[in-house]
């Protein structure tokens, strides 16, 4: 995945990168099923997972998150958590607008573009 290389480190291999963000995926998923993290679907259908740090990201944005969880390898109960966000907001993850780059800084107060 895009994710994988996508602010890989100079000193960093390929392989340390693909294990990096599986180890931060795997406590990211772990966190939404325990609610240490949250997700927001916003009014267009971009998504932004909330309480993750820096850290946690390890560079990855939220349409690389979203991505993972939504892979056959994700986990299913990080997928029920996007799912009941969708039931929040009245609307479900549109992957164009998140594809297009919508997301929100913010925890989902404002969205956009940049």
């Amino acid at each position: 995945m895009a994710c994988d290389t996508w602010r890989k480190t100079p000193e960093q291999t390929l392989r340390e990168r693909i294990d990096q963000i599986r180890e931060r995926m795997k406590a990211i998923e772990l966190g939404l099923g325990r609610n240490k993290f949250g997700v927001k679907v916003g009014p267009q259908g971009a998504v932004t997972f909330t309480g993750l740090s820096a850290e946690d990201r390890a560079g990855m944005s939220d349409a690389c998150v979203l991505r993972r969880i939504l892979s056959p390898s994700g986990s299913a109960l990080a997928r029920a958590r996007i799912e009941a966000a969708e039931r929040i907001a009245g609307r479900k993850v549109d992957r164009q607008q998140v594809a297009a780059g919508i997301h929100s800084h913010d925890g989902g107060e404002t969205w956009g573009s940049h």
